[in-house]
């Protein structure tokens, strides 16, 4: 009789153990290392809209910005490697380290999956006298240093990286444009058409509201090919036959050392995610850059685009 009542005891004692519940069990965390209205925050708050369907537990978005996108960058590195922290990682992970900034690499986070891609695109007022990007380069070279000015993003970011590579895949002195900063493409735009630069180096899809108003003439992008959003315009290497490609992306990504469940759990919804018609209408109807690398094929992406960038920038005398 003690027998039986102290098996009866043991197994109401099992019953009423706590179970493990699968991940994830609350809310989620997904860092923008930019500011509340860009294209980096717009990206993130589709996936966060998405991930929340597959996942069954709030993604909440958090701005974290600042340093040139190192604090935001540095908050998902830091962070639990549990899955309850998650990121949009951005190119400029391939530029900070150069600059000295922050010894933050790629490899710093696990990578889920590439998600976006924008070309460089090389644009010039309505009111320019070149109509054609090889135009524009044959007076560059023809020209004293300092005669053109461009502008599109602060010193040392991905379209001023963007307009010295070009220059130096067509032997030109990365240096001979003046680099004129602002604090993205919108005002390097504006200043464009009102006559205080002449070249903006930004994705197309930041100008197109120019570009349709007749405010502004694309005439080139720097992608490997040319762009659904703008079908007539060249690519470098059909109008110059430069090889230089360069491009803004965005990756989901988490601090590294995740556990391989809830790893392999992420990396399914954030393509099912990609894959969704929700996500495919959003991205082609504001014109960003669809690109889908997860695994190897992302790591050995971005180990080249480090290595491009850290040449170029180099050689143009912004980095350490």
């Amino acid at each position: 009789m003690k027998a039986l009542a102290l098996s009866t005891m043991m197994l109401a004692g099992l019953s009423s153990a706590p179970a493990f519940a699968e991940y994830p069990e609350r809310p989620i965390q997904l860092v923008v290392p930019w500011g509340a209205g860009g294209g980096t925050d717009a990206v993130g708050r589709i996936f966060a809209t998405l991930l929340e369907n597959e996942l069954g537990q709030p993604v909440n978005v958090v701005n974290r910005t600042g340093g040139s996108g190192v604090v935001g960058h540095t908050a998902i590195s830091s962070a639990r490697p549990d899955g309850y922290t998650l990121g949009v990682m951005t190119v400029e992970i391939n530029m900070m380290h150069h600059q000295g900034l922050t010894n933050l690499t790629y490899e710093n986070y696990d990578v889920l999956a590439l998600v976006n891609a924008d070309p460089a695109g090389v644009m010039v007022s309505a009111s320019s006298d070149y109509d054609s990007v090889e135009e524009l380069l044959d007076a560059i070279k023809a020209e004293p240093a300092g005669t053109f000015k461009a502008s599109g993003t602060g010193q040392g970011g991905i379209w001023h990286v963007g307009l010295a590579g070009w220059l130096m895949s067509e032997g030109v002195d990365p240096n001979k444009v003046t680099w004129v900063p602002s604090q993205g493409a919108a005002p390097g735009l504006t200043d464009m058409v009102a006559g205080g630069v002449d070249i903006v180096t930004a994705s197309l899809p930041e100008g197109r509201a120019l570009i349709e108003a007749g405010k502004v003439r694309a005439l080139a992008n720097m992608g490997a090919e040319r762009s659904p959003l703008f079908p007539d315009t060249p690519t470098l290497a059909e109008a110059t036959s430069s090889d230089w490609t360069v491009a803004a992306w965005r990756a989901l990504v988490a601090p590294k050392g995740l556990p391989e469940d809830v790893k392999s759990k992420l990396e399914a919804a954030v393509e099912t995610a990609y894959n969704s018609d929700e996500f495919q209408s959003f991205m082609k109807d504001r014109g960003f850059g669809l690109m889908w690398q997860s695994g190897d094929d992302a790591a050995a992406f971005m180990g080249k685009a480090d290595e491009d960038f850290g040449k170029v920038m180099k050689e143009a005398g912004l980095a350490q």
